[in-house]
């Protein structure tokens, strides 16, 4: 009888996203950095309360591709939590990788120290993992840098659209070929990689990104010769290939353990548990308790208190442990009387655990004269005047007026009335 593996799949830990954070006084750690290990720590609970058989890591541990050694000592903390549990795969992602390609990557410490237990994956190819349930044929596709695809010599002056092209094609075949030689295996067979894949959607990771990014198309990676695609590198959680017909794999993102700013707002934070056997994948999403991320808007240009209005919005509501910012819309007047220290002494009273800033966009009320008898001027004549008090061009000004020329109401004495 063939059972299924049990697996934990996480993906972009980012151990050292510190924005939004201060001191914990306790620790004397950034509380953002407690944050993200103690998501780990949540993760590291459900393998050994759930008897994972296999846990993957699709990449980027950390922040930087040096982190420090506080970083690194609270991430091997829990890599050698999951370690005791089952088998662990560490897969290089982006921000793992160092600068130079003969510098050590951020994670190779592990493959160094031979540490028990965990697999690091630095190269494409195809291994078998012995797991307490039976084996597991893996393909393994770390972040597709230039030197790991292409020689040298194959992108000598070529332009940079032209190189991009070379690789993605490039890790198209390459990708083929691990399915080609995983399906010499008859077990379980999982693809492990961490790069874009065309069709997914992005989060806030773009404003982290290291390096140019090459897109793999989906047709190459949900190959059907794969019971499940565990991909690293986009925070969102998503299933690229869930409009795709049978036979295809679920080919899963399955996005960051913590939310890095406000872009990642409404984004759901987790991990996946799947149940592979050959042929199949039953697999779920594991939610998080992220940290929450609230943003407040308010409309307060009519109001004559705008502070008191948004006190009685707060009144009852509670904010316990988020990250809040508020976005006013004021008149020039109600931004006088606008108190944002009480406001922010009021979301800390209703629990926030950091305000993160309180934006006031005024409205300008200042209008453009148009002169004084702007009654006595035609159409053509108002727009040219406004024109010019924008500072419009008399040449720009030409070309505007005869495109708006067709859409004016003709002057009363107008023939062709």
């Amino acid at each position: 009888m063939t059972y299924p593996v049990r697996v934990l799949h996480f993906a972009d830990s980012h151990i050292g996203m510190e924005n939004y954070g201060r001191t914990d006084p306790a620790t004397g750690l950034n509380s953002r950095l407690i944050d993200y290990l103690r998501r780990m720590d949540d993760l590291c609970a459900y393998a050994r309360e759930h008897e994972a058989d296999l846990v993957i890591f699709a990449g980027d541990a950390f922040r930087t591709r040096t982190p420090s050694p506080t970083h690194q000592r609270e991430f091997a903390h829990r890599i050698r939590e999951l370690a005791s549990i089952a088998p662990v795969v560490l897969l290089e992602g982006n921000h793992d990788l160092p600068q130079m390609e003969k510098k050590a990557s951020s994670i190779e410490i592990y493959d160094t120290l031979g540490v028990p237990n965990v697999l690091l994956a630095s190269t494409f190819e195809t291994r078998v993992i012995e797991t307490r349930r039976g084996p597991v044929c893996l393909g393994l596709a770390p972040y597709p840098q230039r030197q790991r695809l292409m020689t040298d010599e194959r992108t000598h002056g070529r332009t940079i659209e032209e190189i991009d092209r070379m690789l993605a094609h490039q890790l198209g075949v390459t990708l083929e070929g691990l399915a080609d030689e995983a399906e010499a295996h008859d077990m379980p067979r999982i693809l492990v990689g961490h790069f874009t894949i065309s069709g997914a959607v992005w989060g806030s990771e773009r404003s982290i990104m290291l390096g140019r990014d090459v897109e793999a198309p989906l047709s190459v990676v949900a190959d059907p010769r794969w019971d499940y695609v565990a991909m690293g590198h986009i925070h969102r959680h998503q299933d690229v290939a869930q409009k795709l017909p049978a036979p295809t794999p679920p080919v899963i993102y399955s996005g960051s353990l913590e939310r890095i700013d406000f872009g990642e707002e409404s984004d759901v934070k987790g991990f996946v548990w799947l149940e592979v056997t050959r042929g199949s994948a039953d697999w779920h999403f594991v939610p998080l308790a992220a940290r929450p991320f609230v943003t407040l808007r308010f409309d307060l240009r009519e109001h004559d208190a705008p502070t008191e209005a948004v006190l009685a919005h707060i009144a009852g509501r509670r904010f316990d442990d988020a990250v809040v910012r508020m976005i006013a819309e004021l008149s020039p007047e109600g931004e006088a009387r606008f108190d944002e220290k009480r406001l922010r002494d009021a979301l800390y009273g209703a629990g926030a655990n950091l305000v993160a800033g309180v934006q006031r966009r005024v409205e300008q009320m200042q209008r453009t004269r148009l002169g004084e008898a702007s009654e006595d001027l035609t159409d053509q004549e108002l727009l040219d005047r406004y024109l010019k008090s924008r500072g419009i061009s008399a040449a720009q000004r030409e070309v505007l007026l005869s495109v708006a020329g067709p859409f004016m109401t003709p002057a009363a004495d107008d023939p062709s009335e």
